[in-house]
């Protein structure tokens, strides 16, 4: 099997040739094919599913005797034909800039439900074991099992009394009272479950005179509901810094109000439990330097040489795998979305950055705040669970 994607297609001695791109090729002729449109962006069809093409496509007319593999709108963008012993199959956009777009920028959030770089994979698997070509697979699953899943906790809060006439708590008295009460009279929420709500809310004063339990301490209530699955748990590595270069009007609300020096036996409970601790970022994003400060207030705690990140806000851009990279860090968990769920990547497969040594991508496909929050899908429990 070859892939290619020159324009110039010399002749090739394979059972397969896979011809990728959105210009004209040599072989084209060959095919019976003449180009049609271009398009900058376009929806494709493929092996009955559907997905966007990102960096360009091309269509054809076709004349010749051939089968049509992949579609856009009513036009061809994927034909195939069988010349002698030689199986080709034509595809109008280019294979690697589609990958590359994905792993280094991301879709966008219209597209987050399509595991577009799965899909390319699929169809890439089907023409090769169609020909009978051997290959060696590793399933990015568990032997047995239909799924594989890490469970993560960012820790931004620890606790409400860190919080006092801040939008924190008075966001927290607003959904726990008109909010809850609005999600109850919506059927989004049970009775018991609003009067809990309510008696929340007016046990506040009663949580910062130190006279009852912290509702919002998470670790304990995590650590029970999880018995048998070992966590993540991401960390802020430093109190009260909301970190530079914060995009926004709401840059402010974005340091935390916990200190780790104060939660060593929170964090002895979750290691003994089998879990771990990562870094929940600051300014590593976009500084090595902030990110070996930062990790070195985990791997404090933990002994070990390095961690795993996922960042505060999921705030990156182009260079931040390289850069945490540099800073040492074994995975990153921030290329997912806070407004939805999905693919960002367009898979849930671990991957390897362009241009890194080292770090792998471990995406985030499902965040609670995007399930739940009324500015975001704002699901109630049944929708979010289906």
């Amino acid at each position: 099997m070859i892939i290619v994607t020159t324009d110039q297609i010399p002749a090739v001695n394979c059972k397969l040739l896979l011809a990728y791109g959105s210009g004209e090729k040599s072989i084209d002729a060959s095919l019976g094919l003449s180009s049609g449109s271009q398009h900058q962006h376009t929806v494709a069809s493929g092996l009955g599913e559907s997905f966007p093409i990102y960096c360009g496509a091309l269509t054809f007319i076709a004349s010749n005797n051939g089968a049509i593999c992949a579609t856009a709108g009513s036009e061809i963008t994927g034909f195939e034909r069988r010349l002698d012993s030689l199986s080709i199959v034509r595809l109008g956009y280019d294979l690697f800039e589609e990958i590359r777009f994905l792993l280094a920028e991301g879709q966008p959030a219209e597209h987050a439900d399509v595991p577009t770089l799965d899909i390319h994979i699929r169809m890439l698997r089907s023409w090769i074991v169609r020909e009978e070509i051997a290959l060696l697979e590793i399933p990015p699953i568990p032997a047995g099992h239909s799924f594989a899943v890490c469970l993560t906790h960012d820790i931004d809060f620890v606790g409400i009394r860190n919080h006092k006439f801040d939008h924190t708590m008075f966001g927290f008295v607003y959904r726990s009272t008109l909010g809850s009460l609005r999600n109850f009279l919506r059927g989004r929420l049970t009775l018991a479950k609003l009067l809990k709500s309510w008696r929340a809310a007016a046990s506040l004063p009663l949580v910062y005179a130190g006279w009852t339990t912290d509702f919002w301490e998470p670790f304990e209530w995590y650590l029970k509901a999880e018995t048998g699955l070992p966590a993540t748990y991401f960390l802020i590595p430093f109190k009260n810094r909301t970190g530079d270069n914060v995009p926004g009007p709401q840059a402010g609300r974005r340091a935390a109000k916990y200190d780790l020096n104060h939660l060593p036996r929170e964090t002895a409970a979750i290691l003994d439990r089998g879990c771990e601790l990562g870094v929940h970022g600051i300014d590593a994003w976009h500084s090595p330097d902030s990110g070996r400060n930062e990790m070195a207030q985990i791997t404090a705690i933990t002994n070990q040489p390095n961690a795993g990140i996922r960042m505060h806000w999921l705030l990156h851009d182009g260079n931040t795998h390289s850069l945490l990279d540099q800073a040492g860090y074994s995975y990153d968990s921030t290329v997912g979305y806070n407004e939805t769920i999905g693919y960002r990547a367009g898979t849930a497969q671990v991957f390897r950055p362009q241009g890194v040594q080292n770090l792998l991508e471990l995406p985030l496909h499902i965040q609670d705040g995007a399930l739940f929050y009324p500015q975001r899908l704002d699901l109630s429990e049944r929708e979010a669970r289906d």
